[in-house]
Order: structure tokens, then sequence, then C-alpha cells
């Protein structure tokens, strides 16, 4: 029975959940998920759970920060000038918005307060410094 390794591309349904229960995400009933095995396309440790799975196999998965969305960084917490932003932006907390980094690269903040001079962002990605769990079902498997 052919079982899935690195370089092949997966079909894949899943639910991934909180620690809670709580659904953050699923393809279920919308559109399976397409990857290929090995180009980082999925966290690393929903990555390796599907390694080994063969089409039809169902499995449970309990991903660790580490290999999930990483360790929550305190350094990803910051305050930016209100004189910063964009005219006319009305920042509020739980407003999502992309900025751009010291490295020129594109990330996402979220506010988490708003202060008379300025805000403050939180650009740790929101399950960061969490356990995940998924639920699998791997749909097809085409060889690299």
């Amino acid at each position: 029975m052919q079982t899935a390794k690195r370089g092949d591309t997966v079909k894949v349904n899943y639910t991934g959940r909180s620690e809670d229960g709580t659904v953050f995400e699923s393809s279920v009933g919308v559109s399976p998920l397409v990857f290929t095995i090995g180009r980082d396309e999925v966290v690393p440790g929903f990555e390796d759970a599907v390694v080994g799975m063969f089409a039809g196999e169902k499995k449970t998965v309990v991903v660790e920060p580490e290999k999930g969305f990483g360790a929550y960084d305190g350094d990803l917490v910051f305050r930016i000038g209100k004189n910063e932003l964009p005219q006319g932006v009305a920042p509020q907390v739980g407003m999502d918005f992309e900025m751009v980094d010291g490295q020129g690269r594109e990330i996402s903040a979220t506010v988490i307060d708003v202060l008379p001079g300025s805000i403050v962002v939180d650009a740790n990605a929101p399950l960061a410094g969490k356990t995940v769990v998924y639920e699998i079902e791997l749909l097809e498997i085409t060889p690299h």
C-alpha cells in the first residue's frame, strides 16, 4: 500500500482545533487542502503527521508550539505612533493589518491596545505558543 512521503503532493481534509476544542480552521465541506510534503507549505507537525499515511486513512495529532505556530515572542509586541498610520485609519482593539518590518518583509499584526498617541500591536501568529489538535484524513497521494 502506497504511503505519503517527502516530495509527494497530497490532498487532505482536516480540522484544526485549539486545546479547548475551538475550531480555528477546517477544509471539511469547503475544499480539500493540497500541498507538497517537504516544501514548508503547512506547519511542520501537520506535515510530519501526514508522512506515512495511506489514502483513506484518518488520524488525530497533537502539535506542540515548536512544531506548530512557534513560541510566543514578546519582542513581537510593540508600540507604533498613531502618526505612522495611514491617514484616516482609526485603530481599534482587534483590528488586523499588514505592515512592513525592518527587513522589508510584510507581516500581519493585530491591535491589542489603543493609547492617546500610539497603538500597541502584536505581530505573533494568533496561535503562537499554543498546542493545537488536527484531525486529518488523507484523500489522495500524487507521488513525486
